[in-house]
């Protein structure tokens, strides 16, 4: 078994869209990055690939690639998940928690469960999505970022 840990965040601003955990919430304010900015997607990566000792999301699409530019981040993951494959390893379950203001999340945690699960071969049991506020401070609490953390369980298949 092997465990990793991923942090990502991203700046909030109008005009952008809200994707997290591969779902598009709507909101007035969405993620700014140079793929669509799916922090959760891609504290998962980092989080896959930190535990297989495979780098970080950065090293893998860098954000000088134009390949890269507004990719779907669910197509990253996969990418990861097949890196994953070919080192013999399987995600074993993910725990993660957004920290965000707005929007409440809730209503959308079990899609991105089942998005996150169908491109990590898993069942939805095996992954947790939370959410948590920063208590209206610093620039989650301002409503000017979203950062998410998480942990993957490895194993060797």
């Amino acid at each position: 078994m092997r465990i990793g840990f991923g942090f990502d965040v991203h700046r909030l601003s109008e005009g952008y869209d809200l994707w997290l955990g591969g779902i598009k919430i709507p909101h007035t304010k969405g993620s700014v990055g140079h793929s669509d900015a799916d922090v959760l997607l891609h504290a998962i990566c980092d989080a896959i690939l930190g535990a297989l000792a495979l780098g970080d999301i950065g090293k893998h699409f860098p954000d000088t690639d134009a390949a890269y530019k507004g990719i779907d981040s669910k197509l990253l993951l996969a990418h990861v998940m097949k890196l994953v494959s070919e080192k013999g390893y399987k995600v074993g379950n993910i725990d993660a928690t957004l920290c965000l203001e707005k929007p409440k999340i809730m209503p959308y945690v079990d899609g991105m469960r089942a998005c996150i699960a169908s491109i990590c071969n898993v069942t939805i049991e095996d992954i947790s999505v939370k959410a948590t506020t920063n208590e209206k401070l610093g620039y989650i609490g301002n409503e000017e970022g979203v950062n998410a953390y998480a942990v993957a369980l490895m194993l060797k298949q």
